[in-house]
């Protein structure tokens, strides 16, 4: 691997950057035909009923084959995972951890429900809403064509996910992920700051998972 990209992934915090390199090289082990996209989706028949257990994970790493749409959501769930991470939870890589893993399982309990068999881009969509809520006054251009203020990235990226698609399935699970960011944006800086007067349960890492991570 060349040093400039070695050093570009070495700079971005590790959390980001696991996910990251997992989804790019289950997108290039579909593209090579070593796996299929078959094997990597996630139903409750296939992963309980038969024990594949591993579609609990894989159906978060596979953002589809490689083009323009893969391109869009790494882009985006790389740059705003990375701000999060680096701001939000800088020094705090089990509690952004706990929120993702915590994210996962409610897109696993909603994805009979949608019939959504790939959840990578409604996890991706996670940080991103969560970010953009915590940064409601940052100003964002898209494409150099348009300016937003960060609480409607989400949103628009929706919309260009619908143009890139033609089809409203893929806009719908990115707005199921908008709803879980929302979910954990509210129990995390409304309900956990005006009802609970600190942080709750769902906001701090388990020890286990700490220690996991290095940070006991």
């Amino acid at each position: 691997m060349p040093v400039g990209v070695e050093a570009w992934l070495t700079q971005i915090p590790p959390i980001t950057r696991g996910w990251l390199l997992l989804a790019v090289a289950t997108s290039i082990g579909v593209q090579c035909q070593l796996v299929t996209p078959l094997q990597l989706y996630f139903s409750v028949q296939a992963a309980v009923q038969k024990a594949e257990l591993w579609r609990g994970i894989t159906t978060f790493l596979y953002f589809g084959p490689l083009g323009i749409d893969f391109v869009f959501h790494m882009f985006f769930f790389m740059r705003y995972s990375r701000m999060l991470e680096e701001s939000s939870f800088a020094n705090k890589k089990a509690d952004y951890l706990w929120l993702l893993i915590l994210s996962a399982i409610i897109l696993l309990g909603l994805s009979p429900m949608f019939n959504l068999p790939f959840l990578s881009s409604p996890l991706a969509f996670v940080p991103i809403y969560f970010w953009s809520r915590r940064h409601p006054s940052t100003q964002i251009s898209l494409f150099g064509l348009i300016t937003i203020t960060a609480p409607y990235l989400p949103i628009a990226l929706v919309g260009f996910s619908w143009i890139l698609n033609g089809s409203w399935r893929a806009a719908a699970s990115d707005l199921v992920g908008c709803a879980v960011g929302h979910l954990w944006w509210f129990l995390w800086d409304v309900w956990g700051r005006e009802m609970v007067g600190g942080p709750g349960f769902w906001s701090q890492a388990p020890e286990p998972l700490r220690r996991l991570v290095g940070e006991e």
